[in-house]
């Protein structure tokens, strides 16, 4: 089983985050970058299916050329090759841009004779909060779609005609899923731990074979108009008093939260 695995260059905002001088995006300039939790388990499922079918696992993203080192990332846990589809502004693709793009990609790999069974792609975008890509991506390919999966098994063994089991969380309570194959599934942190890369692992991402593309112009679309950062919390500390003159203030406190009645 040949599975694609979607991911997005974002910025690490442990730290502190500000906007640009714009304010229409985060100030990336100190930070550093990575994938969302979620795509690391796409990624962490994408390789334990295709070691159980004797597939092999491809990984894609859209972004600048720096977008490289997360492709290189998730080849030195497991993932085979990678795919970069090159811009200079990966902010200018709204969602539906995004899954035309993966679509006339994954279109162009099956007619070089490099076809997926599987799609596997984050739930959301851990920088925008779009829930948007998997769905309209499995639109444009025509393939059945799943959403909020943790667990995947192969009922087929390697062919593609075959299907897969998926087990995710929905609003009901944990569900079960078989759908078959081709298909694209959105992949929800939880299911799996994410493996950590080895130091062969690391030398052998060096290698890896990344096929580049040029994106194509996103068009018009909606722009962002501005960010605004929410407001700083501030904490305040009320003292009730000292002494013997503070037992009335604690009484009415401690009533007022229910511990007293």
């Amino acid at each position: 089983m040949n599975i694609l695995v979607c991911i997005k260059r974002i910025p690490d905002i442990a730290g502190q985050v500000t906007l640009d001088g714009a304010e229409t995006g985060i100030d990336e300039s100190g930070l550093g970058h990575t994938m969302s939790s979620h795509e690391e388990c796409a990624v962490e499922l994408a390789i334990q299916t295709a070691a159980a079918t004797g597939g092999k696992v491809t990984v894609l993203t859209l972004g600048p050329a720096e977008a490289v080192e997360q492709l290189r990332a998730a080849a030195a846990v497991g993932a085979n090759d990678g795919i970069l589809i090159e811009t200079a502004d990966p902010d200018a693709f709204g969602p539906e841009d995004i899954a035309q793009v993966i679509a006339d990609v994954v279109r162009d790999r099956a007619e070089q004779g490099q076809e997926f069974d599987l799609v596997l792609l984050g739930n959301d975008a851990a920088d925008t909060g779009d829930f948007q890509v998997p769905i309209r991506l499995a639109y444009e390919l025509e393939y059945p779609v799943l959403t909020s999966i943790q667990t995947l098994s192969p009922t087929d063994g390697s062919a593609a005609s075959g299907g897969i089991e998926a087990r995710g969380i929905g609003p009901a309570g944990a569900e079960l899923f078989s759908v078959d194959l081709p298909a694209v599934i959105a992949v929800q942190e939880g299911g799996v731990d994410p493996r950590y890369p080895s130091i062969t692992g690391r030398m052998k991402a060096k290698k890896a074979p990344i096929a580049e593309y040029d994106a194509p112009d996103p068009g018009a679309g909606n722009p962002r108009m501005r960010l605004e950062l929410p407001p700083e919390k501030t904490s305040a500390v009320t003292i009730l008093g000292e002494g013997p003159d503070a037992a009335p203030a604690l009484v009415d406190v401690l009533e007022e939260i229910g511990v007293l009645r």
